[in-house]
């Protein structure tokens, strides 16, 4: 297993070099997921996360019960590793694959699957082994199908390589890399680095894109005075500079879409806002959260000017409570998933369109 605690400085080469693979893959799609965790008043714990992405990935939610056999996608499309799931998973797939980029499973096991362009290396040729291989897309059902802690997890890492596979209908190998977090409150980040798998501890909660997770960590260090109370005034030679406003602690903090900037923000919301009850109350917290890295359509474009990125879905977890909720980009309204409207232990999985209705009920009845 490769456990990362802490982050280390890459060589300026490395850099550079990954810095150059990111531009030639510039043309591939592109994602600009944002996700955390949310410690509710309760101690208990809230996962929310947003999907972007450049054309439509036709999700659906998905139940896989207990018992489930799967086998994975090895290298060069032959047959890789088997499991058959320990555990139920409700969550949301893509592409029409039985698998979930986005889910939790039974023991409060949580987490997804974002992108990570330009830095996603996976095991490849003779260091293959097919009793271990599976395809990007099928790590965090995996994880989530087999293990009810992210300590688990961490243990098992050595039993699975990530080759890289070309997923289907988008005719290239995937560059991701994986969130998880359990019912303790624990959180790691897993990347595919140098051919292996990399668990990084995540104290902040938080994940989303490129560079690896341990350059987000040392960009903190940029921010050691965000406080979510004002920022006191300054004092020049006997005057006193009040800020103009409220919110004079976050000053500075970043604004774009980028994934730095995402991960900044992101962290300031979630250490900042005030804890709410376990439930319903948390997860409207959590959606409130969200609402900030929501991208419009159009609002982001390509080089061609195309529009790129936009949020197709946005989910929320709670992770105490067991339940799972999902809205889409034309239906802002939760829909909620809980592993109590399933018999565990079904034959087989259900799959159900997501809500994707524009329409807005009448406040008033006619």
């Amino acid at each position: 297993m490769h456990t990362h605690p802490a982050p280390s400085p890459k060589p300026l080469t490395s850099l550079f070099a990954k810095a150059a693979l990111a531009c030639l893959l510039a043309a591939a799609p592109a994602q600009a997921c944002t996700s955390l965790l949310l410690t509710t008043a309760d101690d208990g714990y809230v996962y929310g996360r947003t999907m972007e992405f450049g054309f439509e990935l036709e999700s659906k939610a998905v139940f896989v019960p207990r018992g489930y056999a799967m086998t994975a996608q090895g290298a060069d499309g032959k047959p890789g590793k088997t499991w058959t799931s320990k555990y139920a998973v409700i969550g949301v797939n893509a592409l029409d694959m039985a698998i979930v980029v986005d889910g939790m499973n039974e023991k409060g096991l949580t987490g997804g699957i974002l992108y990570f362009p330009g830095y996603a290396e996976y095991t490849s040729g003779k260091d293959i082994d097919p009793a271990k291989a599976m395809a990007p897309w099928e790590f965090l059902s995996w994880a989530l199908m087999n293990f009810a802690t992210v300590d688990e997890v961490k243990a098992a890492i050595d039993q699975v390589q990530v080759v890289g596979a070309t997923i289907p209908k988008m005719n290239m190998v995937p560059p991701f890399h994986y969130t998880l977090h359990d019912a303790s409150g624990k959180s790691i980040v897993i990347e595919p680095t140098g051919g292996k798998l990399v668990v990084y501890d995540n104290p902040a909660g938080v994940m989303t894109n490129s560079p690896e997770f341990p350059w987000h960590l040392t960009n903190l260090r940029n921010y050691v005075k965000l406080n979510s109370e004002n920022a006191p005034a300054l004092k020049v030679k006997g005057a006193t500079i009040e800020s103009f406003g409220e919110g004079s602690g976050w000053l500075g903090i970043p604004g774009d879409p980028t994934p730095p900037s995402r991960f900044i923000r992101a962290l300031a919301f979630s250490m900042s806002v005030t804890p709410t009850k376990d439930g319903i109350e948390s997860v409207r917290l959590a959606e409130h959260i969200m609402n900030n890295f929501d991208i419009p359509y159009g609002s982001i474009r390509d080089d061609n000017g195309k529009p790129a990125d936009y949020t197709q879905w946005t989910t929320i977890a709670d992770i105490t409570g067991k339940a799972y909720y999902v809205r889409t980009y034309n239906n802002s309204t939760l829909k909620a998933i809980a592993f109590s409207d399933f018999d565990l232990d079904a034959k087989k999985p259900q799959v159900a369109e997501l809500p994707d209705d524009l329409t807005a009920p009448a406040l008033f009845s006619k």
